[in-house]
């Protein structure tokens, strides 16, 4: 067999077909799946929970104020009261909370410093709330331990 030829057959066998098939039968799967979940209506699951929806457990207004450089943040209750002091091996991920809500606020024109809602609900879900411009973040979905620095500042 020649070089060229080895390279020909070489080439038509790195990806199996049995493998291409595999890949086909999961798209169409995957599609068939979703259709029939959009046309017989059936109700989304794990969404989080909308004001309203389910009962306030708890809830804080609170001020985040986060050094921009280091990760280092500070948490203020609505009378400027520190709650918390996060030095930058702690506070990284309210820095980043606050850094997303300053940007939000901005894009939105919003110039006047506000608190936000730190609201836990009847079903265990932990949220940051902004009512100035609507947003919103689920603090579960960042992993238990950014949660939990959340969490504390209930109490």
């Amino acid at each position: 067999m020649t070089p060229e030829a080895r390279l020909r057959h070489r080439d038509r066998e790195m990806i199996p077909t049995v493998l291409v098939r595999a890949m086909g039968v999961l798209v169409v799967s995957a599609l068939l799946i979703t259709a029939y979940a959009s046309f017989t209506d059936r109700p989304l699951e794990a969404m989080p929970a909308l004001d309203g929806e389910v009962a306030v457990v708890k809830q804080r207004l609170i001020y985040l104020d986060a050094d921009g450089v280091s990760g280092a943040a500070r948490v203020l209750d609505v009378n400027g009261s520190v709650i918390a002091d996060l030095d930058p091996s702690q506070g990284g991920f309210v820095a980043g909370v606050e850094r997303v809500l300053a940007f939000e606020r901005k894009r939105r024109g919003e110039t006047q410093v506000r608190p936000i809602r730190l609201v836990l609900y009847e079903n265990g879900q932990l949220s940051l709330r902004d009512d100035v411009t609507g947003w919103r973040a689920e603090l579960v979905g960042f992993g238990a331990k950014n949660a939990d620095t959340f969490a504390r500042l209930l109490n």
